[in-house]
């Protein structure tokens, strides 16, 4: 399915992906700090430090959504929020 001609690449930069980011404990004593956008496949990254996955994980949200429209993809995009 291609992407909708109605964004440019800039746009879907912007979309607000829910974020989730989770510690489990790691090797030894230390914790490993899990980021993602499951809105976004593939979009995921583990990092001791949860600045440095988030860091990282923004920048491969950019590669993904770049790379889906490149090749006349679809990008996911977020869920419409719940009403209560």
């Amino acid at each position: 399915m291609a992407a909708p001609q109605s964004l440019r690449n800039e746009d879907y930069l912007h979309i607000p992906y829910v974020l989730m980011v989770w510690s489990t404990p790691g090797p030894g004593e230390d914790w490993v700090c899990h980021a993602e956008y499951p809105e976004l496949p593939g979009c995921e990254v583990e990092h001791a430090n949860a600045l440095v996955a988030i860091e990282r994980l923004d920048a491969m949200k950019d590669e993904i959504i770049l790379e889906r429209l490149a090749r006349g993809e679809y990008v996911p995009t977020p869920r419409p929020p719940l009403r209560a």
